[in-house]
């Protein structure tokens, strides 16, 4: 069953049970999907619906955060339960030993040798590891192992 087909089927069970809040969330979703496989030629590679997701909850997740800071908790609520919703759908993120494994590798395959070679590391790295791995825990772990 695809991403899509799952969305959709919660969808009808979330508007069964009414549940509003699990709904939008659901809904943010499909219509996400769907807008990628308009713009792209009709069907949506489980890459790319990987991406759309980890984009949604991020960015659920940094509104959450930005709420708290400003003092807005009736509106971090909203945004953290919506978060939670949609990390339902999240691929299983590799492990920081996994991810430092494929770091160490990619350094020897480059010939990385200091912190100046980055950008060499990152490209690859990032390539193999999308959907799989946060942006940020690669980024620090690349810098980590770069600065030994």
């Amino acid at each position: 069953m695809s991403l899509t087909d799952q969305i959709n089927n919660d969808i009808k069970e979330a508007m069964k049970a009414k549940e509003k809040e699990k709904l939008a969330a659901l809904r943010d979703i499909k219509s996400k999907l769907l807008l990628e496989a308009t713009s792209g030629g009709g069907e949506v590679t489980q890459e790319a619906e990987n991406k759309i997701v980890m984009k949604l909850y991020k960015q659920r997740m940094d509104t959450y955060e930005l709420y708290i800071k400003e003092g807005r908790e009736d509106l971090a609520a909203d945004e953290k339960f919506q978060a939670e919703v949609i990390s339902q759908y999240l691929p299983e993120q590799m492990s920081e030993d996994d991810i430092r494994k494929v770091i160490q590798e990619k350094i020897s395959a480059v010939g990385a040798s200091g912190p100046q070679d980055m950008g060499k590391v990152m490209g690859p790295v990032m390539g193999e590891l999308s959907g799989k791995a946060d942006g940020k825990v690669i980024s620090q772990i690349v810098k980590e192992e770069l600065s030994k």
